[in-house]
Formats: structure tokens, sequence, C-alpha cells
């Protein structure tokens, strides 16, 4: 597969991650006008303002989440829930939060259709999924200007916490943050990215 080629090109190499962009049908997940696009390494418009994340991206994160089979995942974000699906796929229990009401339900629709298991839920994603958590991993796919202390606080004690940082239309960076045994948060530079804004409280 030519995306798959790409992806360990880039440095991808959990083959967890590899396997499930692999089995996980992009196209299903993009405006239907746009499909052609769908396999294309660049981010997809899919309405209110929101986009599908390039597969490079999806899989970095993914990866950087470093979450096994049965372990919970807190996704801020559902948009067409294609990295939804892909958590999924790695067989977590996964919680995606998403801020638009439309988008959820017809993600909600998308993930039924295709057989994937998740939870989703209409709300603002600042605060998280309180009442689930801790969290072995969680994954924001919009670009707060500061970390959300209330998402740490959710974070099982190894969870890690992957979410880009950074100005609104500017360029962010992408951080993976780890809660240590002791109880502090270890940060990691991943790259810069550019992300659509968090919106709500942040």
């Amino acid at each position: 597969m030519v995306l798959e080629r790409h992806l360990e090109g880039r440095g991808i190499r959990d083959p967890g991650v590899l396997e499930a962009i692999r089995s996980v049908p992009r196209e299903q997940f993009v405006p239907p006008d746009l499909a052609a696009q769908a396999h294309g390494d660049h981010p997809v418009p899919i309405g209110y303002g929101q986009t599908i994340s390039q597969p490079f991206i999806v899989a970095l994160m993914t990866e950087a989440l470093g979450v096994a089979p049965g372990d919970r995942v807190l996704e801020i974000g559902t948009g067409s829930a294609y990295q939804t699906a892909v958590l999924a796929a790695l067989g977590v229990e996964v919680f995606s939060l998403e801020i638009v009401p439309e988008l959820a339900a017809a993600a909600r629709q998308r993930l039924d259709r295709l057989g994937y298991a998740a939870n989703i839920r209409v709300g603002d994603g600042y605060r998280g999924w309180e009442e689930h958590a801790p969290f072995d991993g969680i994954v924001v796919t919009a670009a707060p200007d500061h970390l959300p202390r209330p998402l740490v606080k959710q974070l099982a004690s190894g969870g890690r916490l992957v979410i880009p940082i950074g100005p609104a239309g500017g360029t962010q960076t992408l951080w993976r943050y780890t809660l240590d045994d002791a109880g502090d948060l270890q940060a990691g530079d991943l790259g810069a990215v550019a992300f659509v804004p968090f919106t709500g409280e942040a």
C-alpha cells in the first residue's frame, strides 16, 4: 500500500498503528465529493470549519500515545471520526467528545455503519470526560493556546497526552506529555504542526 510505505518512510514503526491505518477505509470519512483526496497525505475539509487530519499526523499521534488493546483513550474532537476509528481498530476503548452536534451525529452514524465501537458525546472537550477517567491516553485533535489542566488530571499514572499547542492560524507544536509514577509530567516535542483552533472554554 502506497500510503503505508509513505508512513514507514517518514518514521512510523508501530506495526499495530500501520495495520490500523491500512484497515480503516479513509474514503468513508471525507465528504463524498472529496473522496478522490481521501488517501492523499494532507488534511481534507469536512465542514463546520473542521478538517480530517492528514494520515501521517494521525499515525504519528496514535503511535505517540503508545496504547494497547483494552486501554481507555479519551479523544477531544471527534470530527469525521477517522482518528476514532483508527483507535478503535487498535482495540482500545474510545471516549470521544465533539463540540459540533452535527459532526457528532454524523460520526456516530458512520462508526455504527462501519462497525467501529466508540462512545461519543457532544460537549466542550476542555474539561474532558471526568466520569470515565482516568485514561491511559488522551489525544486532542485541535489546538488550544495552552495545556488544559483538567485533561492532565484525567491521565492515569504512566498515561500519555498528545496535543498540539499554539496560536490559532499559526504554527503550533505537537507535544506528548507523560505522567510518571511520581505524578510529574514529562514533556516531549514531536514537531511543528498546523491544526484548527480549539473552541469552547479554551
